[in-house]
This record gives structure tokens, C-alpha cells and sequence, in this order.
């Protein structure tokens, strides 16, 4: 039994860096000696594994294909389609020293995925319950978390960018969540790649018409600018990286009020 677990799920529009986002949350876990962590790449462009320094050459998107074939044509003795699956979810997955990193990747073949989707939701679940972290990079939008791939957020993490229409995006995202009945605990708002020290206009109103337990801004900065160049993961980052430092900050925030048993209940 753990001590204590975290479910940190990043959503935002495209483009405003949550993929990074989620390697520091990995990384910053890391760190605090808060092991193991199971990385979930929801984005059908996989790109997470490169942040982390690991290679991912195959995603679920290929097991989901397989659960369409064995409910049209049915099942040898032996094994059960939910054991199968199990089992092919496991073999997808890519294992590092402190953490392991599963791709959803894109369903792949014809026809209609609401049984393998389905099963897909019952595996991950079962298998994310091994792991006392657990960081979720989606797609744009919030349709992993409305179809339910994990039972419980403990934060539901937005990125935004700083312009007017990234603060937009925001609200907008939080009332889908509401619409969609998007289960989390506590709402965090991470304004990205700030040009000067402060988070812009409308951002203190945005937070309070959420109800955002937290409001994190984070500068741009040149370092991860040049390592994404370079190929380079998170974990390549110097000591002092600002950005780091800031999302430590965070989940020191997030950890502590979990220890404390404070929770914005939904």
C-alpha cells in the first residue's frame, strides 16, 4: 500500500507545451524520490518519450486493433480477451529506471473501437494502480479524460498560452470540463512561455471564475528552448533551470496539500 498518490492529468490547445510540462512533472518526481512513475502519453502524435530520454516503438493503438479482431472472430481456449490485452498493454510498455512510459498512439484499422476502447479503459486502470504517480500527457481537448481511461484525478493541470485567446482556451476548457462531468480533484492553470515577470491581464479573474486552487507562470527560457533543438531530454537540463525549479515548486505545492488531506472535492 502506498503512503500517498498523485494523478496529475495535462490538458491545453496545441502547441502551448504541455508535452514538456509532463516531462518535468516525471522528472520533478524523479527527484523527490516519488517512485515509480507511470508516464502516459495520451497524444496520438507520440512525442513524450523523447522528453524523457527513452525510445517508444510501439503504442496501444496496435492492441486496440487486436480487441476489434477478437470480438469479431472470438477467442482461442486458454486466455481471456481482457487477459490478452492485459498482457499485450504490458508488453507495450517502456521501461526506465524510475519511471515507464506508455504510448496510446492512433487506433489503427477499420471499424468501430467502443469494445476495445472499452477493455483498453479496464487494463490501464488496472494497471495504473500499480504505480503511486501518474502523469498524463493528453491530446488537445479533453476527450481522454471524458471517455474515462483513468478513474481518478487527483489534478487536472491546463496550459495555456499568455495571449488573450490562451486565457480564452482556458475557460472554455474548464467549462467543457464541468459539461463533461470530467472527474478531478483540484485545478491548477499553468501560464507558459511568459515574455516578462508577470502573468498577463485577466489572468487573477480567470483563476477566481475557474475556482483554480493554484496559478503557476512559467517564463520562456532558452535552455529547453535549445535542448528540444537538440534532441535533449528533461533530464538533460542544467541544476538551475528556472522552468524546473518552478514546476518542483508546483508539485511541492500540489504534495503537500495532498499530504495535508485537503481536497476540492468533485
Amino acid at each position: 500500500m502506498f503512503d500517498m498518490s498523485l494523478a496529475i492529468a495535462i490538458t491545453g490547445k496545441g502547441g502551448v507545451g504541455k508535452t514538456t510540462i509532463a516531462g518535468l512533472l516525471v522528472k520533478g518526481l524523479i527527484q523527490r524520490g516519488r517512485t515509480p512513475v507511470l508516464a502516459v502519453d495520451a497524444d496520438p502524435n507520440t512525442c513524450l518519450d523523447a522528453i524523457l530520454g527513452v525510445k517508444c516503438s510501439t503504442s496501444i493503438g496496435s492492441v486496440r486493433e487486436e480487441a476489434r479482431q477478437i470480438a469479431g472472430k472470438g477467442m482461442g481456449a486458454g486466455i481471456s480477451k481482457q487477459q490478452l490485452l492485459e498482457m499485450k498493454i504490458a508488453e507495450s510498455l517502456v521501461e526506465a529506471e524510475d519511471f515507464d512510459l506508455l504510448a496510446m498512439g492512433r487506433p489503427e484499422g477499420p471499424g468501430c473501437y467502443c469494445y476495445a476502447n472499452n477493455v483498453l479503459k479496464e487494463a490501464l486502470n488496472q494497471i495504473s494502480a500499480s504505480y503511486p504517480y501518474l502523469i498524463i500527457d493528453n491530446e488537445a481537448g479533453l476527450e481522454n479524460l471524458s471517455r474515462r481511461i483513468v478513474r481518478r484525478v487527483d489534478v487536472l493541470l491546463i496550459v495555456a498560452d499568455p495571449s488573450r485567446r490562451g486565457l480564452d482556451t482556458v475557460r472554455r476548457l474548464h467549462e467543457l470540463a464541468d459539461e463533461m462531468e470530467v472527474a478531478y480533484e483540484r485545478l491548477v492553470i499553468v501560464v507558459n512561455r511568459l515574455r516578462g515577470g508577470d502573468l498577463p491581464a485577466g489572468a487573477d479573474e480567470l483563476r477566481a471564475e475557474a475556482g483554480a486552487e493554484l496559478m503557476l507562470g512559467l517564463p520562456e527560457d532558452a535552455e529547453l528552448a535549445s535542448a528540444a533543438e537538440d534532441g535533449k531530454s528533461v533530464f538533460e537540463l542544467s541544476a538551475t533551470n528556472d522552468v524546473a525549479g518552478r514546476i518542483e515548486g508546483l508539485l511541492n505545492e500540489v504534495m503537500g496539500h495532498a499530504t495535508r488531506g485537503g481536497h476540492n472535492g468533485r
